[in-house]
C-alpha cells in the first residue's frame, strides 16, 4: 500500500490521489443515506410483519434481509456516479470532473454504460453491507456480553468505543468478502467490452485471466481503508440515533 502511494505521487503528483473525488463524495452520500436509512426502514417493516419476539429469535435474518434490500436500491443510486468514478481514475484525461466525466460518457456510450457495472457492484456491494450490518450487530452483541454490560448503562465514551471497535470488526470482514467482485468492478469499468459481449462473460474471462491471487489484490490497502472507514460510519450512525432518541423502536439484539 505505501508503495502503491509512493509510485502514484512519485507518477503523477500528489494531487492524483484525489482524482474521481467529486463521484465518490457525490455518490457514496446518496448511497449511504439510502443504505443506513433504508437498512432502519427494512428491519422495522420485518419487526412489524413478524412481531419482536420472532424478530429477535431470527434477528441475523432480520438483519442481513434489511441489509441486503436497502443495497440493492441503493446501488441504483449508485452505479452511474461509481462508474464515472472509476473512469475519471483509470483514465485521468477523459474529463475534468463529474459533470464533464457523466456526460461524456451519456454522450458517447448511452446510459446503458453506466450500468455496465450493475451486475458487479451488487455482487460486490450486497454481500458488503450484509455482512458489514450484521457482523456489527454480532460484534456489538459480543462485545457486551463479553463486559457484561447493556448499551443502557454504557458511558458516553464507552458507547465510542463500542461503536468503533464493532464497526472496524465489521468493516474489515465486509472487505474480505467484497474483494474479489470489487476487483472485476474496476476492471469492468476501465475498459469495454468486445462487440457483442455479455457482462457476465466478461466477468468470467476476466475471473479467469485474474486468478484467485489476482482477485485479492490490493487486500491490505482494502482492510485499512474499509475497516477504518465503517468504524467510523457506525460511529457517526450510533451518534446520529442515540442524538434522535431512535434507538429503541427498531432495536432487537438481546442486548438493548
Amino acid at each position: 500500500m505505501v508503495g502503491g502511494f509512493r509510485q502514484v505521487i512519485a507518477a503523477e503528483g500528489a494531487g492524483a490521489l484525489l482524482t474521481g473525488l467529486g463521484p465518490t463524495v457525490v455518490g457514496y452520500a446518496i448511497q449511504g443515506a439510502l443504505k443506513f436509512g433504508g437498512y432502519e426502514f427494512w428491519k422495522k417493516q420485518a419487526i412489524d410483519v413478524l412481531g419482536v419476539d420472532t424478530a429477535r429469535n431470527n434477528r441475523q435474518a432480520v438483519y442481513l434481509g434489511a441489509s441486503g434490500i436497502a443495497e440493492f436500491f441503493a446501488d441504483i443510486a449508485l452505479c452511474p456516479l461509481e462508474a464515472t468514478r472509476i473512469r475519471l481514475v483509470s483514465q485521468p484525461t477523459f474529463a475534468n470532473g463529474l459533470a464533464g466525466g457523466f456526460l461524456r460518457i451519456l454522450r458517447e456510450e448511452g446510459p446503458g454504460a453506466f450500468y455496465a457495472g450493475f451486475g458487479p457492484i451488487l455482487f460486490k456491494q450486497v454481500p458488503y453491507t450484509m455482512a458489514k450490518f450484521a457482523v456489527y450487530e454480532v460484534a456489538v452483541e459480543k462485545i457486551l456480553a463479553a463486559t457484561g454490560k447493556s448499551k443502557d448503562s454504557l458511558t458516553s465514551g464507552q458507547t465510542t468505543g463500542l461503536n468503533l471497535s464493532a464497526g472496524l470488526i465489521a468493516g474489515m470482514a465486509a472487505a474480505v468478502i467484497s474483494q474479489p467482485a470489487d476487483t472485476l468492478l474496476s476492471k469492468i469499468n476501465k475498459t469495454k467490452g468486445a462487440p457483442g459481449q455479455g457482462v457476465t462473460s466478461r466477468l468470467i474471462q476476466m475471473a479467469g485471466q485474474l486468478g484467485p491471487s489476482g482477485l485479492f489484490t490490493g487486500m491490505s490497502a482494502r482492510l485499512v481503508m474499509i475497516g477504518t472507514l465503517t468504524a467510523g460510519q457506525f460511529l457517526i450512525y450510533g451518534d446520529i440515533k442515540k442524538a434522535l432518541n431512535a434507538t429503541g423502536g427498531v432495536e432487537i439484539s438481546t442486548s438493548k
